[in-house]
């Protein structure tokens, strides 16, 4: 990879800039892609996105930034998204400083801003050494998530089709399912869970999905799956409990319980109970109890030790179910009303049985 170091104005990088949600984001005469595919979408926090600019009224050196030369003629930008935007957007009025915008300020002072040189690398090489350099460059920076990384593998047309769906902000993911998805949009979580969910349908890795669809001219499957699994869940339950109901691995139910006939009356019905039921210490867990009536999802309350002592003291030692004699520690509490049979996490309802006859029940 061939690597020089440029000086290039603010002014310079600044002419032409435009932020379109349908073009992109481009900048120095519109021959500098500010946003390619595999870049991030814009995440600095003010206080961020003011230091740049700060630093650049009081003259400091800013740290470099990567282009990379595209074959077109233009160029891409590798490194430095964050402070470029920055920037640009100080410069055409977008937010101000100490209540100062751009144009407030004296023509002196904006000529320095207008003037002061960036430092920018200048790179050429294959598309795999643009990649692995841009990942290498950005250890130090904003620490990239694993989907960002894996964008910046898998980019093409297919990639940039499903950036509109699930990684902007308002996007259409978030649009339909955002009270069901933890994360943000612009940190590709939307994203890297809808590639989770249908990977996991089809039996493969996230990778995989983005290999196998990365020279595709559209994200159908992806985004028709998608809707698929959310107009499910809002059908099977209704009643949308925030607290609960975020974050689940929605699209995971739907590949393995989606076939299923459900009646969503009686599962409100008995989502109010279980959620009215002290012994349940996971609530969350409540969905994929239903769905597939595994207890283990609700963390059933387990008996204080000194229930399970009361219980062991009363049995005198002697396991209900085999007769013979064990010590405290070689036995288990156990309802001996089944907790779905109704039977409660009180000390009237705990029994001790030694470790065989417990898995033998719990097998049963």
């Amino acid at each position: 990879m061939k690597i020089k170091l440029h000086e290039i104005s603010v002014r310079d990088v600044v002419d032409g800039y435009i932020d379109s949600a349908e073009n992109g984001v481009v900048g120095y005469g519109g021959k500098l892609n500010i946003r390619p595919a595999f870049q991030r979408e814009f995440i600095y926090k003010d206080k961020q996105r003011d230091e740049v600019v700060r630093t650049i009224r009081k003259d400091f050196p800013l740290n470099v930034m990567y282009w990379v030369k595209s074959d077109n003629g233009g160029f891409e930008l590798l490194d430095g998204q964050q402070r470029t935007i920055s920037i640009c957007q100080y410069v055409q009025g977008d937010f101000s400083i100490d209540h100062m915008a751009f144009h407030n300020l004296t023509k002196t002072e904006q000529e320095q801003i207008l003037n002061y040189p960036l430092m920018i690398y200048i790179c050429e090489g294959t598309d795999k050494e643009k990649l692995d350099w841009f990942k290498i460059i950005n250890i130090a920076g904003e620490q990239l998530t694993t989907q960002e990384l894996r964008n910046a593998i898998y980019t093409g047309e297919w990639l940039t089709e499903a950036k509109k769906y699930f990684s902007k902000t308002h996007c259409p993911a978030y649009q339909i399912a955002g009270d069901y998805l933890s994360g943000s949009a612009i940190r590709q979580n939307y994203l890297e869970t809808a590639l989770k969910w249908i990977a996991a349908r089809d039996g493969i890795e996230i990778e995989d999905y983005m290999s196998k669809h990365q020279h595709d001219t559209n994200c159908n499957d992806l985004w028709l799956y998608f809707q698929t699994v959310i107009n499910w869940v809002k059908a099977t339950f209704p009643a949308y409990r925030k607290k609960l109901m975020q974050g689940l691995e929605w699209g995971i139910f739907y590949n393995k319980y989606h076939t299923n006939s459900y009646d969503p009356k009686s599962l409100e019905k008995r989502i109010v109970a279980l959620l009215d039921d002290e012994d349940i210490s996971n609530q969350k867990g409540i969905y994929e109890y239903l769905l597939d009536g595994q207890e283990r999802h609700l963390n059933i309350r387990a008996f204080s030790p000194k229930m399970a002592r009361t219980a062991y003291e009363r049995q005198k030692g002697i396991c209900p179910k085999c007769k013979k004699h064990f010590e405290i520690e070689e036995m288990q509490a156990d309802h001996i009303t089944p907790w779905s049979k109704g039977g409660k996490t009180t000390a009237e309802n705990c029994q001790m049985l030694c470790a065989d006859c417990n898995r033998r029940k719990s097998n049963t």
